[in-house]
């Protein structure tokens, strides 16, 4: 949960520095007259500023009151249903994505932005990773890295073979109405705040693969945004493993075990809004960041052996 957070207030610092999403030649940004190629410069203090701003605030939110460790190794690939690990792809899809077309923008060929956006963004994640592994709270998951690995990848792979990207991972979230026996819970795991509960919330968050409409039923008459996703969602979670809640000294303080953990499997339309074009460039650089989330539209859900749906689905 703390990596959506964390790759929210990084789109935050660095949107606005991709000034067109589409890298048409001829496009003009004023600067002197030199060799030295001010928009890397722009780009790589950017960057910067967005790493060092985002990891700050990590430790500010989430490190600070736990005690630090030497390193070591945590097995939480069974956790909450692997909601955080699919959180952990997306973030480094989206992650490598911002930062190819930072690179892109700055002036190096598409291949070298594919490959700087790719590593940077692993590595960003990496070093999040590392700083898991000296909290007591928590410590270094390898499957927290392979999903990084993988999230990184499915961008790297698509945009070396097509030149974009034709599957794209996106993010929803909605709040959740728990009942006052639920709720003191629900606030401890999660957060009072509405933007807490967006964020940190498994039981809210779907993730979404988003396909080309027009591409998969090759049929050019179809809008070039409209798309098809499948989502990816869980409920009933009230703790990593199981619905038991225990104090400093071990005691149980929750357990509600007769609350059924179940996973959810959508489909709904989605839009790419990359495919959107406008010749306001801060509106162009607001589609490329914003369509790491998925478009708010009606949905099927495909849960506990029935169908279900929903008129509008966050």
């Amino acid at each position: 949960m703390k990596k959506i957070t964390l790759v929210i207030s990084f789109f935050i610092v660095n949107s606005a520095i991709a000034q067109d999403s589409t890298f048409k030649p001829g496009i003009e940004v004023s600067f002197p007259a030199s060799n030295i190629n001010h928009k890397k410069i722009v780009v790589a203090g950017a960057s910067f500023a967005g790493y060092t701003g985002s990891l700050y605030f990590l430790n500010k939110a989430w490190y600070k009151d736990y005690p630090k460790s030497s390193f070591h190794t945590f097995d939480d690939n069974s956790e909450w249903l692997q909601i955080d690990k699919v959180g952990h792809l997306w973030t480094a899809y989206n992650t490598s994505r911002l930062l190819y077309v930072l690179w892109k923008w700055a002036g190096c060929t598409s291949n070298e932005s594919v490959l700087i956006g790719t590593l940077s963004g692993f590595s960003y994640m990496t070093v999040i990773e590392f700083l898991d592994a000296h909290s007591a709270k928590w410590g270094w998951s390898w499957g927290d890295i392979s999903a990084n690995f993988a999230g990184s990848s499915i961008f790297l792979v698509q945009q070396l073979a097509w030149k974009e990207q034709k599957l794209q991972i996106k993010f929803s979230s909605h709040k959740v109405l728990y009942s006052n026996e639920l709720l003191a819970r629900a606030n401890d795991l999660y957060g009072k705040s509405l933007a807490e509960r967006l964020l940190k919330d498994y039981n809210a968050q779907t993730y979404w693969m988003s396909f080309s409409l027009a591409r998969i039923f090759r049929n050019r008459k179809l809008p070039g945004w409209l798309n098809i996703a499948i989502g990816y969602g869980a409920e009933g979670m009230f703790g990593a493993n199981e619905n038991i809640g225990f104090d400093k000294n071990g005691q149980i303080t929750f357990n509600r075990t007769d609350i059924k953990r179940f996973r959810q499997w959508y489909l709904a339309p989605d839009i790419d809004l990359t495919k959107i074009k406008s010749k306001n460039k801060i509106i162009q650089s607001l589609f490329t960041a914003l369509n790491s989330i998925k478009f708010p539209a009606p949905s099927i859900e495909f849960s506990n052996n029935r169908i279900r749906g929903h008129w509008l689905h966050f």
